[in-house]
């Protein structure tokens, strides 16, 4: 089967109505904020991507992505090999800021379409990209050049002990 590229931007109510499937690569290089957070990633991320309507009329689309990825090692500095995989399930809605409309099932995630009812795919996979890794990112701890005996966070020095200033009132008071 092809790679296609798969489009920046779509109507996801259209998409919905048509029962669309997309199957094919985004470029890393289109996106910029997930390029400065990783050392390295793999030249096309694969999405799958299928628009549908559930049992309440509600337009939505779910998939999953996935892409291979070097992270640095915050213990050691060292690339390490990273494997992103992570699914989505995302619901149009037209502003997230009205309140009179009704709320999404918790299984949706709401993104807001632009003025031409179309949303930024490009922009939504990045941002889904991102949040998928690691808070803080480090090697299998015995895949790690620094091992625990030789972590070492440092020494804490013994606090001067300053004289009591109310030392004299204890004398006083002993009068």
């Amino acid at each position: 089967m092809q790679k296609v590229k798969l489009p920046k931007q779509v109507d996801p109510v259209k998409s919905a109505n048509k029962r669309s499937d997309y199957r094919g690569v985004l470029l890393s290089a289109d996106m910029p904020r997930l390029l400065g957070t990783v050392v390295d990633i793999a030249d096309e991320v694969d999405v799958e991507l299928k628009f549908d309507k559930d049992e309440q009329g509600l337009n939505f689309f779910h998939g999953h992505m996935a892409c291979s990825t070097s992270l640095r090692c915050e213990r050691c500095n060292e690339p390490f090999e990273y494997q992103i995989d992570t699914a989505f399930c995302f619901s149009a809605v037209q502003s997230t800021e009205q309140e009179d409309q009704v709320p999404l099932p918790e299984v949706y995630e709401p993104v807001e379409v632009n003025d031409h009812g179309e949303v930024n795919l490009l922009q939504i996979f990045e941002d889904e990209l991102m949040l998928s890794l690691p808070i803080v990112a480090l090697h299998a701890e015995e895949d790690c050049k620094v091992k625990q005996d030789n972590m070492s966070f440092g020494k804490i020095e013994p606090v001067n002990e300053r004289p009591n200033p109310f030392a004299v009132l204890k004398e006083l008071k002993r009068d």
